[in-house]
């Protein structure tokens, strides 16, 4: 059987940080008798560039039709002017709409071999291992109506923050699922104090937690959740949030683990015989400033291959492989501009993709 992958390098460094997962993702494939066709498109501003579409059909198409899609970033300031729907960042949204994404997963845990790094204290940041699912194809960046116009003479701008009961409900069930194989705990993030979508969305998690009475349940403001991510992190397990929410959450989290080149993450639809079909990307930017200098990290885009294996493609034995390797490059003490302080020396990124390699290749 030949699994199929999309790879959408997109923007900035996109290109340079996919070309490395790609090498590892090949290189377990060799490794482990699997038949990979990795087949690339443009997407994003590139697209928008080339095709005048930072989505064209028949990149939607091939994505429709893989097993798998790993995309890099997608952003170019050259287009901040096009109306929303001709923006690079569009190809995401499309993407986790079209093919029926609901659930973003972004796991943050602290690496040992980094403690000494962050600019945390270590006794706050030691052993903190948090899930955050994230709802993704709901919320305001997607409700309607949206829009810009005057009103009076005066300039206004809105967006619809909508949340349906069925969105919810299954989000929901993947968060309590998934803590129920971990630490037993979902902290729910909302804003029901003033927002009526969240009083829903509070709502439908506690008719959820009914189904999982294994599973503790506790409810957090949004403004909280975000002080508490910072001050006491090891108290989260399983941390579940709306689009927007959860967009904002899981960047302030990467702090914790020293660097947002650090961070994977995957956007999945419904489970079909045991596997999901998934779009994995780091959850870092285009980084305009770097890209093209092959500096940027590598590791998040390696490690959402890790992810791609465990879910996508029915391989955690791989997954925890690439996982293994991505530790011990750090225990190494090899490090990226974005994991040093100053006046040390970094690695690029191809240098650190070949110590990964080097790391499987121990492991074999």
């Amino acid at each position: 059987m030949t699994h199929v992958i999309v790879a959408l390098p997109g923007d900035g460094i996109g290109p340079e940080v996919i070309a490395a997962a790609v090498e590892v993702l090949k290189w377990c494939g060799r490794h482990h008798g699997l038949e990979l066709e990795v087949r690339t498109f443009p997407a994003g501003g590139t697209a928008l560039e080339r095709y005048g579409d930072p989505l064209p059909d028949f990149v939607l198409a091939a994505c429709r039709e893989a097993d798998a899609i790993l995309v890099g970033a997608a952003g170019d300031s050259r287009f901040d002017s096009n109306p929303a729907r001709m923006r690079p960042e569009q190809a995401l949204l499309r993407l986790r709409k079209e093919l029926g994404l609901y659930t973003n997963l972004r796991p943050v845990k602290t690496h040992p071999s980094l403690l000494d790094t962050s600019p945390f204290k270590k006794s706050i940041i030691e052993n903190v291992d948090i899930m955050i699912v994230r709802e993704l194809t709901g919320g305001i960046y997607f409700g309607e109506p949206r829009g810009t116009e005057r009103r009076s003479g005066v300039r206004c701008a809105y967006n619809m923050e909508i949340y349906h009961d069925y969105e919810i409900e299954r989000i929901a069930r993947v968060a309590f699922q998934l803590a129920g194989e971990r630490s037993r705990l979902v902290t729910s993030v909302d804003k029901s104090n003033v927002m009526e979508s969240s009083l829903l969305w509070r709502t439908v998690v506690e008719e959820v937690a009914l189904e999982y009475p294994g599973v503790e349940l506790e409810h957090m403001l949004v403004d909280n959740c975000s002080m508490q991510l910072i001050s006491r992190p090891r108290h989260f397990d399983v941390l579940l949030s709306t689009n927007l929410f959860g967009d904002i959450l899981s960047d302030e989290a990467a702090v914790l683990a020293g660097s947002i080149g650090l961070l994977p993450s995957a956007s999945l639809g419904a489970p079909a015989e045991g596997v999901r079909k998934g779009l994995y990307e780091p959850v870092h930017g285009t980084a305009p400033d770097i890209a093209g200098r092959g500096q940027a990290n590598p590791l998040a885009a390696i490690s959402s291959v890790a992810l791609m294996f465990r879910y996508s493609l029915g391989r955690e034995d791989i997954a925890r492989r690439i996982d293994a390797a991505v530790e011990t490059c750090l225990l190494q003490g090899h490090r990226t501009a974005d994991l040093v302080s100053a006046g040390e020396g970094a690695m690029g990124t191809r240098a650190m993709a070949a110590r990964v390699l080097e790391a499987l290749e121990v492991g074999l």
